[in-house]
């Protein structure tokens, strides 16, 4: 089973831009511009494990999810975890 990670909230700095929101990654240097599910699903991962099913409940559980697909939110997993915001495992 796949599960993924995001660094723990104080690696990432937050800059809410409307409806973008920048995030610079202290351990990369990198600034990466994000739109809605990614924060939220940085949020969600923020220093934990969790498989995709996992992951889809929280979101649902918590926020408005308009097509909750678990195809759809691993594809947005593996993007994330190709820019380096997240860890696979």
């Amino acid at each position: 089973m796949t599960r993924y990670r995001a660094p723990a909230a104080g690696e990432l700095r937050w800059a809410e831009l409307g409806e973008v929101s920048a995030l610079y990654h202290r351990t990369s240097g990198q600034t990466h511009v994000v739109v809605s599910p990614v924060p939220e699903i940085l949020a969600l991962l923020a220093g934990e494990w969790l498989d995709v099913g996992a992951l889809l409940a929280r979101l649902t559980g918590e926020y408005e999810v308009g097509d909750p697909d678990p195809a759809a939110l691993a594809a947005r997993l593996d993007e994330l975890v190709d820019t380096g915001l997240i860890e696979r495992a």
